[in-house]
């Protein structure tokens, strides 16, 4: 229950940047009140029903994607540690501002009990001839150092963090929906919640709108009815990938993550691997309107036998199409139809054969799928043709690196998309044409990923503090 009708601070979305702009004030010891909302709940009363059950129940709203520390406390907890990673930031505030937040982010999160292992770093000679076979598939190789936290430890390190704002007097209140900013004049002075307690105004000096991915299309809509500038960006969709440990085994040992970029032929979109995880977990997320999104978990203490990652295809859109959130969100309702509500899962030999995969083909595989409530089927049904042939031409290059990768039976998982189309204009202050409002992380168009999304809240929260 929110205890009053008043705050100074008002940050919409318990997530990374929401959490670090909360940080940046307190740490420049800022003494203004701060409110945080979200319609999760904290972090010690997230947990997923799907352990338990064998299957998703469908909570509302997912305790995967909603919470303190929101998508992130349930993901892999990668910290990319370069400024290369995770965005268009750098275009905003300067390369060089980026990266000096990033080690002073890392210095945090370790301060809270991060593991103080980097990978990625070392082996050369190995790393130069991944990118060596990178280079002759027409792939290029971004090698950045990773700091893992792990699903499990990701949720004690946010939990110590929910305990020191709360011990240093953030407002955190959960359970509760922002259902609209309230611009008036060309200023923002709150949001309308509500809540257990019903549904009220709560007005406020500033409002920082940080609701991640599973925000963008909400907050795209107050873009347009609220006048804030915000332009359409790339659409990413792809498919999750799933394969034997071995196939992945020089890469994951040599760089943990492999992040490569390819503009294949014919269309020469953007194709990219994102969010590896060795020995990791395929996994089911649920947004808004029932739409069921796959993505991946990797544990630190526990392990399966399969490493998975994303293969995704940004996709421009040019006039008069301004709603890529929308396209996206289609095809995945598309995918989750064809599934009865489910994840499909397809073999990439069946892909290429024209068919769909049936439940007794996988059961001989090699490659044992590690979400196993997933629905076989056939994912070229519903992915558009650009996105299907951008994803089958990147493989067969990737199979030049990673000998094995683009096997009959390596698995493929649809849709994994990524809601952060809508870019938000903003100067480097994150200053929005509506004087008081602030949009951070991946719901504002300029972040993807657990770090970038950290930086954005502390140069928020630290420059709140200088005004």
């Amino acid at each position: 229950m929110i205890s009053s009708n008043l705050t100074d601070i008002l940050i919409i979305g318990a997530g990374p940047a929401g959490i670090f702009t909360a940080l940046g004030l307190l740490g420049a010891n800022d003494g203004r009140r701060i409110t945080i909302v979200d319609r999760g709940l904290p972090i010690e009363r997230r947990s997923c029903p799907k352990a338990q059950t064998g299957h998703c129940v469908h909570c509302h709203p997912c305790r995967i994607t909603t919470g303190f520390s929101g998508a992130g406390a349930f993901s892999d907890g990668k910290l990319s540690l370069s400024h290369e990673v995770g965005g268009d930031l750098p275009q905003l505030v300067g390369a060089q501002l980026v990266q000096d937040t990033i080690e002073r982010v890392d210095r945090m999160y370790l301060d809270f009990g991060a593991d103080d292992h980097v990978e990625g770093l070392g082996h050369p000679d190995e790393v130069a001839e991944i990118r060596r076979r990178a280079i002759r598939a027409g792939l290029k190789l971004v090698d950045c150092p990773i700091r893992h936290l792990g699903t499990e430890r990701a949720q004690q390190i946010y939990a110590r963090i929910q305990r020191h704002l709360l011990d240093a007097g953030v407002e955190l209140v959960f359970q509760t929906e922002c259902i609209e900013v309230l611009v008036q004049d060309g200023r923002c002075t709150g949001a309308v919640l509500e809540g257990p307690d019903g549904r009220r105004e709560v007005r406020a000096q500033q409002t920082i709108v940080a609701t991640g991915r599973r925000g963008a299309d909400w907050f795209e809509r107050m873009c347009d009815e609220h006048g804030i500038a915000h332009e359409p960006g790339p659409v990413d969709m792809g498919v999750r990938v799933e394969v034997r440990n071995e196939v992945m085994e020089d890469v994951n040992n040599v760089l943990y993550e492999s992040k490569l970029v390819g503009y294949p032929n014919p269309f020469r979109d953007k194709v990219r691997t994102f969010c590896q995880n060795p020995g990791g977990f395929v996994s089911q997320e649920n947004y808004d309107r029932g739409l069921a999104v796959v993505n991946g978990h990797s544990y630190k203490d526990r392990k399966s036998a399969n490493t998975n990652l994303a293969v995704l295809c940004s996709q421009n859109f040019r006039e008069p199409f301004d709603k890529p959130l929308t396209y996206a969100q289609r095809v995945g309702e598309l995918m989750n139809m064809l599934g009865a509500g489910r994840i499909l899962v397809q073999r990439f030999g069946d892909v290429l054969d024209g068919k769909r995969t049936w439940p007794r083909e996988l059961s001989r595989s090699n490659v044992v799928p590690t979400l196993p409530d997933a629905q076989p089927g056939d994912i070229t049904s519903a992915m558009p043709y650009r996105a299907m042939t951008n994803i089958v031409a990147f493989m067969r290059a990737l199979d030049q690196v990673i000998p094995g990768f683009a096997a009959n039976e390596t698995l493929l998982y649809a849709p994994e998309l990524k809601f952060y189309s809508n870019r938000v204009s903003m100067d480097q202050h994150f200053d929005t044409n509506v004087e008081g409002l602030h949009c951070l992380g991946d719901s504002s168009g300029w972040t993807r990923g657990l770090m970038m999304s950290s930086v954005m809240g502390l140069l928020m929260g630290e420059d709140l503090a200088r005004r």
